[in-house]
């Protein structure tokens, strides 16, 4: 079983479009999955609904039993994080701030403090428009430990794999080089690359390639938008070739991304066109990268 990474320095790069394009085009041969937790969209592009979803639990938080509490205020005036108030009588844990480090129920003198698991999101396995399966996950609102969440997608997605006899695994990473990348990283067969060539595209690009080399993981780079910035390109062109990334096709500019992705489709979906061309080409290209790796 092949597992195909796609992460990108900075958003905006066009990741998410392009790694469902390549969804599209692999068929009901892969399974996908939105590992970028922090701000999950693949579910819109792929018609996927949030479905047989199961709760994450990370972290815990600290939780104030209002019968035992003596309120001698020991808990607000030690708590680091000014996540403790006395409100209308009580003293009460502020959810959002608490950083679940236990020093409150460790102080408290009457054990009135429990620290509890945090509910921290959910994860779910949908079906598709297409007819294929979307891994993929919520993160509730200010709730941390994204890399973990990671995990869990990522092991729910190779779980189906090889549960259905599929060979493929697409990673939909997140931007930049934090725990999620790292996370989404891990166990990959290759990774991709997509970047644009911009001044802040190539700062970031070069620090995703110092992030994947850690790894020395296999990768390919697709530089998308890249008739906007020739002297960029030609600058990234250049680096990938000395860190040994192979260089895929690459893509115009063209609005034609955001009129399919209105239509909720992907651009391969929408019409037979000269990037929907390039984008077939560098799909056959990544695959014989793949292979030639394997072999």
């Amino acid at each position: 079983m092949k597992e195909i990474v796609f992460i990108s320095g900075k958003g905006g790069t066009g990741k998410t479009s392009l790694t469902a394009c390549f969804a599209v085009l692999a068929g009901k041969n892969a399974v996908l999955a939105d590992c970028d937790v922090d701000a999950a969209d693949m579910h819109l592009l792929m018609g996927a609904k949030h479905e047989n979803g199961t709760d994450f639990y990370s972290g815990q938080k600290a939780l104030i039993d209002q019968d035992t509490c003596a309120s001698c205020g020991i808990c607000m005036k030690e708590c680091r994080f000014n996540a403790i108030d006395f409100w209308e009588g009580q003293y009460i844990v502020d959810p959002l701030a608490c950083e679940g480090c236990g020093l409150c129920s460790h102080l408290c003198p009457e054990s009135a403090i429990a620290m509890q698991d945090a509910l921290a999101g959910a994860h779910y396995l949908s079906d598709t428009r297409l007819g294929t399966t979307l891994v993929h996950a919520r993160l509730a609102a200010g709730a941390s430990n994204s890399g973990k969440l990671v995990s869990v997608v990522k092991e729910n997605a190779r779980t189906y794999a090889v549960q259905h006899g599929l060979d493929l695994v697409l990673v939909d990473g997140s931007p930049g080089i934090g725990c999620p990348v790292i996370s989404s990283l891990s166990g990959a067969s290759y990774v991709v690359l997509i970047t644009e060539p911009s001044k802040a595209g190539f700062s970031d690009l070069k620090r995703v390639v110092s992030l994947i080399e850690q790894f020395d993981l296999p990768s390919a780079c697709i530089i998308n938008k890249s008739d906007l910035n020739p002297l960029v390109k030609s600058e990234m062109t250049t680096f990938l070739a000395e860190h040994n990334i192979a260089l895929l096709p690459g893509l115009p500019y063209t609005r034609k991304f955001n009129d399919a992705i209105l239509r909720g489709k992907t651009i391969v979906e929408t019409e037979d066109s000269k990037i929907t061309h390039h984008i077939k080409e560098g799909w056959e290209a990544l695959n014989t990268l793949i292979k030639e790796k394997q072999s």
